[in-house]
């Protein structure tokens, strides 16, 4: 009850404030404070990343497969003056082992997306992913909110327009659409209470037939992974309606000593016929 009370209170609060603030007042605020909650320069400072845990993919809203997993993730300088579109990460995406079985310097066995490429590496050397499936990782990459907070705010033409406040799974929440340049939208609800992000929202393409698909991200279960930078250990993905994939991460490092040579291919390594 005390909840209830408490988020009807916030509700309250805000909608008196939607009255005193525009959309786009409103969408920098809104925005702001979580970039605060989120741990404010040390979120934007962080360098690098790598998450350890359990990754399951499913079809039809069943899970179809379980695996590890050791996602490694580096962010590039950020162009001045910014550059709208700017893919500016590279990820080292190691699955179906332990963690403790990984070795950084063991190029076998992970998908590799770098400098607008990507790779399947496995022993028998490299193969280039199909251009649909690097289109789809650039896609993901620049409506996440994480990246769009972390790489994107400064980018030219990029518009923070909030809607009225809601309800979210009986929590109160605050809702921004973060339009691009392009004109590509990702709607994003900010938890109230919190002020982080809970769940997102956009539409694509399907490079098949054509299709709009509705692409949702939910975010739970935040901690602190050093230096008050808060991130999600629950992470669920729905394409359609129908969930595709989640992970539960057991652990979440920041600003590790990576090498350059993790998100390159080795010299000498075949180069498999690309996949199409």
């Amino acid at each position: 009850m005390r909840t209830l009370w408490t988020a009807l209170l916030v509700t309250g609060m805000a909608g008196w404030a939607a009255h005193a603030e525009t959309g786009l007042q409103r969408g920098k605020r809104v925005v702001d404070e979580a970039l605060a909650a989120l741990g404010g320069q040390a979120f934007l400072n962080m360098q690098n990343r790598v998450e350890t845990g359990h990754i399951y993919s499913s079809y039809n809203d069943k899970v179809s497969g379980m695996a590890m997993d050791a996602l490694y993730t580096t962010y590039l300088p950020r162009p001045d003056p910014p550059e709208p579109g700017f893919l500016g990460v590279r990820v080292r995406d190691a699955r179906g082992r332990k963690p403790e079985d990984i070795v950084l310097k063991k190029q076998e066995d992970i998908i590799l997306y770098t400098d607008g490429t990507g790779y399947e590496v496995t022993f028998r050397g490299a193969r280039p992913l199909a251009d649909t499936v690097i289109q789809q990782f650039k896609i993901a990459t620049l409506h996440n909110i994480f990246y769009i907070l972390r790489q994107r705010l400064t980018e030219p033409g990029l518009v923070l327009d909030a809607r009225d406040a809601d309800f979210l799974d009986n929590r109160p929440v605050e809702i921004v659409d973060i339009t691009d340049a392009n004109n590509d939208t990702v709607t994003v609800y900010f938890d109230q209470l919190t002020k982080l992000p809970t769940r997102q929202r956009y539409y694509r393409k399907d490079p098949i037939d054509n299709s709009k698909l509705e692409e949702v991200s939910v975010y739970a279960k935040y901690r602190d992974v050093g230096g008050g930078v808060m991130w999600p250990f629950a992470i669920r993905r729905e394409r359609n309606g129908e969930k595709i994939f989640e992970m539960y991460s057991e652990t979440v490092e920041i600003n590790q000593d990576f090498k350059d040579s993790m998100f390159a291919l080795p010299a000498g390594l075949k180069i498999l016929k690309k996949d199409k």
